[in-house]
């Protein structure tokens, strides 16, 4: 396997279904609004997944939905189901089974920061050539990327995280690094999850190219920035 072929990206992405994303964002935007700015959110990072060029899996979870991701985002992509009690054991058992088919540079990204650079996988994959493990480490205390080389995989760093703290990140540096762990942290980036989040989003990128985004074009068009009740 050469070094094109030997890295695979596992998008992780929940049903857009009520109660099942963006909670916190409901209270001022609204059930049908928060799910359709989801769809865009996965949308967003699908297209900046699909111009690098890379081997991808959409990781879909709940894991009977997959007839619903197939009409939703169509067939033209490889779908796999999570599996699993909580995050940490479908990220680990999404590791184990990659890694089973002879990749030896796995990341993993959820679908909570849309303007994630592309530039940043690129970096995420290449850290692998000489580190054991990379994270990209997000401003509410978890993280937007972790990545293994085979070699080197500890399923240890996702056990045992209290992962709805504002601690994960942490917890699981200290992990990585009590087993020895070559870590190589990514620059710090945004997941929105809340209304300030999605206020920083919008106003972050009113000027960059993510401004002709499917999330931005739908905020523009339902004028969401608007309808934010919060203060930077």
């Amino acid at each position: 396997m050469n070094r094109q072929n030997d890295k695979c990206l596992l998008f992780f992405v929940k049903y857009p279904a009520e109660g099942q994303v963006k909670t916190r964002l409901c209270t001022e935007l609204g059930v049908g609004t928060v799910i359709s700015l989801y769809r865009n959110f996965v949308l967003d990072l699908l297209y900046s997944i699909e111009k690098l060029n890379i081997n991808f899996e959409v990781c879909f979870h709940p894991d009977r939905a997959k007839t619903k991701f197939v009409q939703w985002l169509g067939d033209k992509y490889s779908y796999r189901a999570q599996s699993g009690k909580d995050l940490g054991e479908r990220m680990k058992n999404a590791f184990l089974r990659t890694f089973g088919i002879n990749f030896t540079r796995v990341i993993i990204i959820g679908s909570d920061s849309p303007d994630l650079p592309a530039d940043y996988i690129n970096l995420a994959f290449s850290a692998l050539l000489t580190h054991d493990v990379v994270i990209g480490p997000s401003d509410d205390g978890g993280y937007y990327l972790i990545g293994f080389c085979k070699k080197a995989f500890l399923p240890g760093a996702l056990e045992g995280i209290g992962w709805s703290g504002k601690s994960v990140c942490e917890q699981t540096i200290r992990i990585l690094r009590k087993h020895k762990c070559k870590v190589y942290l990514l620059p710090q980036w945004y997941d929105v999850d809340t209304a300030a989040d999605l206020k920083l989003l919008l106003q972050r990128n009113k000027n960059t190219s993510f401004i002709k985004s499917a999330t931005m074009s739908y905020s523009k068009q339902y004028k969401l920035e608007d309808k934010l009740n919060v203060r930077l």
